[in-house]
């Protein structure tokens, strides 16, 4: 289910408070490149949310970040500007008191920095569930485009699973498939995912550009691993580095036609319904 008006600045804001959500059911709100919005029931998610107006985004944000103030938890999959924003996580730390935020220990740091109080940062510890405010969450090492660990800081690249009102949601984070990563995902009976496809290459690598899989290396990940509805993601925000979301569709197409996908509009509400809503 999709609404065919797409809203932004505090209508946007006043859609994602006001949309009932009841148990079996995810919405979910595209922010651009990995940036997510998610609610399940009360419980509203943030995931890497990048809100900063920068001159080199290929599109301006859908709210300014001091409008963001109605999460209850903040995911960061790592520390990239994109998805740990210096512009937006202080105006979120600030602007709402009770807004938990995880992330992985490399960034725990700048979460300090960024005016975040002791008490509301989480370490993202993969492999472990922690719950969080209403649901309950465990990161999953990512490899963008290598695994890095510290034995201290843990992974420094990661994504999550989320288990919320009844739905498994995956958020791959930036990541490429290495070995494991396809029996963590499928072991967790993943119902929705967000899965990177902007690929990769030496000549972005020459140019300090992390890569992550690419659109057919995501549509097998997504068969693999046994999801039901896979959403691609990481393909929309800079030049140099973007990707056509219609291969990845007509890759699924080609190859293997019942597996269901949708392809998000910028700042859409896409609402997933599990079997479970239906019983």
């Amino acid at each position: 289910m999709s609404n065919p008006i797409v809203r932004t600045g505090e209508a946007l804001i006043r859609e994602i408070n006001e949309t009932r959500v009841p148990y079996g059911m995810l919405a979910i709100w595209f922010l651009g490149q990995v940036s997510v919005v998610v609610k399940g029931g009360d419980t509203i998610v943030y995931i890497d949310p990048y809100l900063a107006n920068a001159p080199y985004r290929r599109f301006e944000p859908p709210f300014r970040p001091e409008q963001a103030a109605n999460a209850d938890c903040v995911l960061i999959t790592h520390e990239h500007i994109d998805h740990l924003d210096p512009d937006t996580i202080p105006w979120m730390a600030k602007i709402n008191s009770d807004t938990v935020f995880m992330a992985p220990g490399h960034c725990l740091d700048a979460l300090a920095e960024y005016g975040v109080p002791s008490e509301r940062r989480k370490h993202a510890k993969t492999g472990e569930w922690q719950e969080l405010k209403g649901f309950r969450c465990k990161p999953i090492p990512a490899a963008h485009e290598e695994l890095e660990y510290d034995p201290e800081l843990d992974h420094r690249f990661v994504g999550y699973v989320l288990n919320l009102n009844g739905v498994t949601f995956y958020h791959a984070g930036d990541t490429t498939i290495y070995p494991g990563l396809i029996e963590a995902v499928k072991a967790e009976n993943v119902d929705c995912a967000l899965l990177p496809i902007n690929g990769r290459d030496p000549f972005r690598l020459a140019r300090n550009i992390v890569g992550n899989m690419n659109f057919r290396e995501a549509a097998e990940f997504a068969v693999a691993a046994g999801i039901d509805t896979v959403i691609p993601a990481h393909y929309d925000m800079f030049d140099g580095n973007t990707e056509h979301p219609g291969h990845f569709i007509d890759y699924l197409y080609e190859n293997y036609p019942t597996q269901k996908s949708h392809v998000m509009a910028r700042f859409e509400r896409y609402v997933y319904i599990s079997g479970r809503a239906l019983k």
